[in-house]
């Protein structure tokens, strides 16, 4: 695949956009668009609110009205994204989404990973945990996942087979 997933905003009707998030989640694994639709977020930041002179902290929404979504702009995903009930439509001129820039990301608090990770290992091999809690457990590649830095790992539990999600600096290949 030659095109780059970018970071593009949907705008939704208010209040929708966990609604949003879920549905268009549910489209991606329906129509296996795993590596054309990679992360869809609504960013929270927390908020601290005065209720009866007591201090709550919130989670609020940090664009109501908007989603964001690290994909491949391709008329697959635009359809997807655009029909997706709750969505009005894409941030751009017209009908033309415009990705966000490195500069805005930042400025959102959204790191854009320009750090990739080489991974020696490959679905079917045997790896060890290096760290976190499954630390010193071995098990077998099932899904390398680039975008997110995560691998899959079938692991022994109780007699059969356990799928763990691990970051690929806590994993080594055997």
């Amino acid at each position: 695949m030659s095109e780059k997933a970018k970071w593009y905003v949907a705008h939704t009707y208010s209040g929708y956009e966990n609604k949003v998030k879920a549905n268009i989640e549910k489209t991606i694994a329906n129509r296996h668009l795993e590596d054309q639709i990679l992360e869809v977020c609504v960013p929270l930041q927390d908020v601290v609110e005065m209720k009866n002179d007591m201090q709550k902290v919130v989670q609020k929404k940090l664009f109501p009205g908007y989603v964001l979504l690290y994909m491949v702009m391709n008329d697959d995903t635009w359809y997807v994204v655009r029909n997706t009930r709750g969505v009005t439509g894409f941030v751009g001129p017209g009908s033309k989404p415009v990705p966000l820039t490195e500069a805005e990301m930042r400025s959102l608090g959204i790191q854009i990973e320009t750090q990739t990770v080489e991974v020696d290992y490959a679905e079917g091999e045997w790896v060890m945990v290096t760290g976190g809690p499954w630390k010193d457990t071995s098990g077998v590649v099932r899904n390398v996942n680039v975008p997110k830095q995560l691998v899959t790992i079938g692991v022994e539990l109780f007699g059969s087979e356990t799928p763990v999600e691990i970051s690929f600096s806590d994993v080594r290949k055997l």
